[in-house]
């Protein structure tokens, strides 16, 4: 990669820097790749033999220095800036001293009482260690979120291509499903898996995992994945549940990630649709919630996203069974590194940034008998949140 790029990477982040006002600069720190963000966010080579601790200070304004271990001077070359070395151990903690001397407030790959463990990568001593300096850590979560999940033209493409490919192909998986139990054909979970994973690579795409055939009691397991031997038959009168996500495989594609759920009957019984129905109302609303803060100029945070869609399935009885979260960030990997609709199993409390993607996908588990989950992507621009790959479920598919 070019010092170009690395030179307008760093003026982008001192950018963002200033934007907010109180931070007088981003310290990165790594140690045996503890931080993987820092190498995304720097454009480093996350595959070079690291094994020694490094440190890149970026302040508001002026040149970025480099901390480096003599026996590895050379693993930030690619990266501008002065670079002081350090051997001892004591030696380290006086480089830092004085790089970081008249610094007040300093943003690190940190998050309170561990709020946000996407983002906490670095250690509590490593924490301790700058702290004893008399300076105070912030989060670095809304900076990462600015060079992390927000979206090229070029990439918001990428994923309309995948979540319409993934839309198509949920169409053909409910029609391959629908053939098989016509013809008498045995079909079981873990072929259905494989027939949608073929597609997905026919397509052009590629996943970081198999996506999810479950039928009836394992589609009340929100991660269930069937296994070659061992997965059950799809028979009538029976629910199926398919979870897909995937990406072009062109540098910098990011994905698409959807859920959608059929009845291998002409209706499927009262209860699933009544499930259903609720799932579909948190889904909605908080879509809907989302919209109307974008309408009045303000972003919402994450955890109040899913305060929304949960509050909708809890006053309906069944909060107990939404056991996950309502959304994940996307991005070039289909969990991104920006804010999550969560607050359960985090209080996320970072804004949606414009020209960022993320899941909603509330669901209802019951153990024993079935699950339901909905799962849509929202693009959230300046002013709009966007939703690709329509129509949206609005009802269980009758597949016969």
């Amino acid at each position: 990669m070019s010092q170009t790029v690395h030179h307008t990477r760093i003026r982008a982040i001192q950018n963002a820097i200033r934007d907010l006002e109180t931070v007088d600069g981003w310290l990165f720190y790594d140690f045996r790749g503890s931080d993987p963000l820092a190498y995304r966010v720097l454009l480093l080579d996350s595959s070079q033999h690291v094994t020694r601790r490094w440190y890149y200070w970026i302040p508001r304004t002026g040149e970025p220095v480099k901390l480096l271990h003599r026996i590895e001077p050379h693993v930030l070359d690619d990266l501008p800036g002065s670079s002081h070395l350090y051997v001892s151990w004591d030696q380290q903690r006086t480089a830092l001293d004085t790089l970081l001397r008249g610094q007040r407030r300093i943003a690190m790959q940190y998050s309170p009482l561990n709020a946000v463990p996407y983002l906490s990568r670095v250690d509590a001593g490593t924490i301790e260690l700058i702290r004893s300096l008399g300076v105070e850590i912030v989060t670095s979560a809304d900076l990462v979120q600015r060079f992390e999940a927000v979206w090229t033209e070029e990439q918001l493409e990428s994923h309309r291509y995948a979540v319409t490919t993934l839309r198509r192909i949920v169409d053909e998986a409910f029609t391959h499903v629908a053939s098989c139990l016509v013809r008498q054909q045995p079909l079981t979970e873990y072929d259905l898996q494989q027939f949608i994973l073929s597609r997905i690579h026919e397509t052009g795409m590629t996943t970081s995992s198999a996506p999810i055939a479950a039928v009836d009691a394992h589609s009340a397991d929100p991660h269930y994945s069937p296994g070659e031997s061992d997965s059950s038959p799809i028979t009538r009168e029976s629910l199926v549940l398919i979870d897909l996500w995937a990406k072009r495989t062109a540098p910098g594609s990011v994905y698409g990630d959807i859920t959608w759920t059929g009845y291998t009957g002409h209706q499927a019984p009262p209860k699933h649709r009544l499930i259903f129905e609720h799932v579909r109302q948190g889904r909605d609303g908080a879509l809907s919630f989302i919209q109307a803060q974008l309408a009045a100029g303000r972003f919402p945070c994450g955890w109040e996203v899913d305060d929304v869609c949960r509050g909708k399935i809890c006053d309906a009885g069944y909060g107990d069974f939404f056991i996950h979260r309502t959304g994940h960030s996307i991005g070039e990997e289909v969990h991104g590194n920006g804010t999550n609709i969560d607050n359960l199993e985090t209080h996320d409390g970072r804004q949606i940034l414009p020209h960022t993607c993320f899941s909603i996908e509330p669901g209802i588990y019951l153990p024993g008998e079935f699950g339901i989950r909905s799962e849509l992507d929202v693009y959230v621009t300046d002013q709009e949140a966007i939703v690709y790959g329509l129509p949206l479920q609005t009802e269980i598919i009758s597949l016969l």
